[in-house]
């Protein structure tokens, strides 16, 4: 059975990696699927496509530079006649010599996807792991999430990124510190008359002034660089309203809605305070 989309082999394969002991998350810094184990000091990191290809080659070589442990996954259809997929054994030794693992995966009508592994990468691939930064780039992006929201192969989707994550607590929390009357998200009370003798005074008649500070914020939710968050808007949520105060837009509060699952997966790991 052939499948329409490399999207589809993103199940069986978190599946089948979940049982060796790894956790699994998708489209982690461009790769399809990375996976984190006890023990080990090198991320997994397999890329999908629906059938072997030089793009795809391409890219295991490419994923080399941050692990070792690269695997290259595509479909084995029982029914679909060509070279590529009657030389599994040609392709085997190629991706052995590369360093490189090879997986197939066997979709049926009645039963459950057959996932079978042709090679191991080469886990003594020293040369070309020339980039740790970049390593260590999908190590932080991979353990900053909370969970798996994207599933693996997807495209053309909004992904949920470790800073989209960040940027929707931080929404939550200038929502939460509004309604706890810490500060105005709405336009400010009007003041009541003042005293004849405070008239000239340069207080405020009102001390609660609207919007949340970056400080605020990131006290509550113990994010460092809230305040960053905040200036740089990447996605439109917040309202500069004064100096250093901000409120929540319409598109912002529609996150909230929209990414419930997300936050509340966010505050279930979060340490306190938050």
């Amino acid at each position: 059975m052939a499948i329409k989309h490399e999207a589809e082999l993103y199940a069986p394969l978190k599946a089948f990696f979940e049982l060796r002991g790894y956790d699994i998350k998708g489209e982690v810094r461009n790769c399809d699927i990375v996976g984190i184990k006890d023990g080990l000091d090198e991320p997994l990191i397999v890329e999908m496509k629906k059938t072997f290809n030089l793009a795809l080659l391409l890219q295991g070589v490419e994923r080399l530079k941050m692990s070792s442990l690269v695997y290259l996954a595509v479909e084995k259809c029982r029914t679909k006649k060509g070279a590529v997929n009657q030389r599994w054994s040609e392709l085997r030794n190629l991706c052995r010599k590369l360093g490189l693992g090879l997986i197939t995966v066997t979709f049926y009508k009645t039963k459950a996807p057959f996932v079978e592994v042709l090679c191991d990468p080469w886990e003594g691939n020293e040369e070309m792991r020339k980039a740790p930064r970049k390593r260590e780039r999908l190590l932080m992006e991979f353990r900053e999430r909370s969970g798996d929201y994207n599933t693996g192969g997807v495209t053309r989707a909004k992904l949920v990124t470790a800073y989209r994550e960040k940027a929707l607590r931080v929404a939550s929390a200038i929502h939460q510190l509004s309604q706890a009357g810490n500060c105005a998200d709405e336009p400010m009370p009007a003041s009541k008359p003042l005293p004849s003798h405070k008239k000239n005074s340069s207080k405020p008649a009102n001390s609660l002034k609207p919007g949340i500070t970056p400080a605020d914020i990131r006290s509550f939710t113990g994010i460092g660089n809230a305040a960053a968050i905040l200036q740089n808007n990447y996605y439109g949520w917040f309202d500069r309203i004064s100096r250093g105060r901000y409120i929540l837009t319409e598109s912002g509060r529609q996150a909230l809605e929209d990414y419930t699952a997300v936050l509340e997966a966010s505050r279930a790991q979060a340490q306190p305070p938050y």
